[in-house]
């Protein structure tokens, strides 16, 4: 049997080793932990598998006080959150239900809101709870794709994200990182041509290979790569014993000729500055090959704080003497295994500006900066960009839709939040379909829409915060409400009843359900809406209504006749 290893302690580490307890009954197995990328924000928390079963019981990780219950159809889905007396909250989502008195109480609160989505804040006298005392049961509610716990450790001060490995909670694990790649970077992430490095291990090193990139030039043992201030960034994976699933690492370290340049350390994270591992990562290479490539530096509009420690330039490595260089990275995981690379570095590359667009328009990193066309029009502040760009706009005649298509730059360029885009039709819209108007929006890949506001001069405008190809299109089509229910059908065996909601252009903007007139609880799991039989739905014959609204206000009914 293999130890089983408390996590990695940098000296002088402040966080207690005794304070917090499994959340589970059964050995931590991890499908996630803190720090990850993941898609638009940095994981929070860890991700404790539960064998692939729903319904383990799930207990306070410390004594505390239930300060707040949260149901949400996307997210954490069913969430608790425990304050805990010594500057700490926990927070256990996903969840299926929460205990008997809390899930009563959830109820009443549903009912008496007539909304089943709320998010209640609780005093500490309400729901006191004990070290171990079994809060919920744990389930795949929410932004889950397969069942498993969610948890996380707060500052419940900062409300920030802290690793929760760094408090003593055992994790097997004696599995070093593995380090696939290293790609150096110019000097723009977006608009430059990284140069790529495969990794192999040999010895107990990991060192170059020239395999799988035709850009790579190699002199014996040293690499060839760019001049000036370099850009380095990482593609490694960490696993746990007994687990497939990829994790990420705990500290990354960047030397040159022995002296360490930069260091990332995946400790504390807030919320407010989550969506910038848009800016941490080449967000450009995840979009098109779907490689997570961490950088050991900072792009000019990366405002993350906490987990940088640079000795200067903002991370780069110094190649301006055009000399040969030592390099170094240590990655290590949280149980303190390390991984070591190792390689030469010459700089006899001249980075190549990249061609020349006469038809764009320079938008420049911490800078508000506009466009304004025929036909498409929009504003993004300082805070957006992460990098500069050149940006590129072309429009396209379309006879399906209500105004040219747009190819507004590259879905691979990240943006920080969203902005108002404007948008003119090219057709006359009658005044009567004026309020059925959508924005649409495609990365060349998924398509989806949203209801686009009338503004002056016969404008369009909706709130995005992507690049890629918008239009406008007329929606007037209904949602599609479906059963798995015959209409008249026995349900008195099933615990619940299921319905299906689904909108071709936009999303359901509200529903509600009653049965015989009465609001009954429906909740909402993707295009999923169930309602659990409760004493609202005594037994015999009864009348389902559910209503559907859509965001441009076209609206379903269905109607159903069961019997319990």
């Amino acid at each position: 049997m293999l130890p089983l290893v408390c996590a990695a302690q940098e000296p002088g580490s402040p966080y207690p080793q005794d304070l917090f307890r499994n959340p589970l009954d059964i050995p931590i197995s991890l499908a996630g932990n803190f720090g990850e990328c993941r898609p638009g924000h940095f994981h929070s928390g860890l991700d404790i598998r539960t064998q692939g079963r729903e319904d383990l019981p799930v207990y306070a990780a410390a004594e505390g006080y239930i300060s707040r219950i949260k149901t949400d159809k996307g997210g954490f889905g069913h969430a608790i959150y425990i304050t805990h007396p010594n500057g700490y909250t926990t927070l256990y989502a996903h969840l299926n239900k929460y205990i008997p008195f809390l899930q009563t109480y959830l109820r009443q609160q549903q009912y008496e809101r007539k909304r089943w989505d709320v998010d209640i804040s609780l005093k500490p006298s309400q729901f006191p709870v004990r070290k171990g005392q079994q809060i919920a049961w744990s389930g795949n509610t929410g932004s889950s794709s397969a069942p498993h716990l969610h948890f996380e450790i707060r500052n419940s001060e900062t409300e920030h994200p802290l690793n929760p490995q760094l408090f003593g909670l055992r994790v097997e694990d004696d599995i070093a990182p593995t380090i696939r790649e290293v790609v150096f970077y110019g000097s723009n992430v977006y608009e430059g041509a990284p140069i790529t490095v495969a990794m192999a291990k040999q010895g107990s090193r990991y060192k170059p290979t020239r395999a799988g990139n035709s850009r790579l030039r190699m002199n014996n043992d040293t690499l060839e790569v760019q001049e000036g201030l370099v850009g380095v960034g990482i593609n490694v994976d960490d696993y746990m014993n007994g687990s497939e699933n990829t994790i990420t690492f705990y500290i990354a370290r960047l030397f040159l000729d022995g002296e360490q340049v930069s260091k990332v350390t995946m400790d504390d994270i807030g919320y407010d500055e989550s969506r910038y591992v848009n800016a941490y990562t080449d967000h450009k290479t995840r979009q098109q090959t779907k490689r997570w490539v961490q950088c050991m530096f900072k792009v000019p509009g990366n405002k993350l704080t906490r987990i940088y420690k640079f000795s200067g330039s903002d991370g780069r490595i110094d190649l301006t003497d055009k000399a040969t260089h030592e390099l170094k990275i240590e990655i290590t995981d949280n149980n303190g295994n390390t991984s070591t690379a190792t390689m030469y570095v010459s700089p006899c590359i001249r980075e190549e500006a990249p061609a020349a667009d006469a038809e764009c328009t320079p938008f420049r990193v911490g800078k508000v900066n506009e466009y304004s066309g025929p036909g498409i029009s929009f504003t993004i502040d300082e805070r957006q960009l992460y990098d500069d760009i050149c940006l590129s706009v072309r429009s396209t005649p379309d006879a399906a839709a209500l105004s040219e298509k747009y190819r507004v730059h590259y879905p691979y360029i990240p943006l920080h939040h969203y902005f108002d885009l404007k948008v003119k039709p090219s057709k006359t819209i009658p005044f009567d379909l004026r309020s059925k108007v959508a924005l649409m929006y495609t990365d060349g890949k998924d398509t989806d829409g949203k209801e686009a506001a009338s503004v002056e001069n016969g404008w369009y405008k909706a709130s995005v915060r992507n690049f890629g190809t918008y239009w406008l299109a007329l929606d007037t089509t209904a949602p599609v409400i479906r059963s798995v229910h015959k209409n008249g059908a026995d349900l008195s065996r099933l615990k619940q009843l299921t319905l299906t909601v689904k909108d071709d252009m936009t999303s359901v903007r509200s529903f509600s359900g009653t049965i015989d007139g009465e609001w009954v609880c429906f909740e909402q799991h993707g295009n999923s809406f169930f309602y659990e039989f409760d004493e609202h739905c005594t037994r015999g014959r009864h009348e389902l209504v559910f209503k559907a609204e859509d965001e441009n206000g076209n609206k379903a009914t269905y109607k159903l006749d069961l019997s319990r």
